[in-house]
């Protein structure tokens, strides 16, 4: 599940990428599996977090299961 990373709080997606012209015509970001199209992926500095990804609009997502 993909998951927007706002300073102490987790957002769904929805709340957020609706608003994106990146996002895909349900309003969700355009997600292939283990890759976010609409953004790039940042390093990850611990193995215990999940991937996390900056969008184009500068938001950190983030995907956990």
């Amino acid at each position: 599940m993909l998951v927007i990373i706002m300073e102490n709080q987790l957002l769904p997606t929805y709340k957020v990428c609706q608003a994106c012209l990146m996002a895909d015509q349900s309003g969700q970001p355009r997600w292939q599996p283990g890759k976010l199209r609409c953004g790039r992926a940042l390093t990850q500095p611990i193995d215990s977090q999940p991937e996390q990804y900056e969008c184009q609009m500068g938001f950190r997502v983030a995907n956990i299961d």
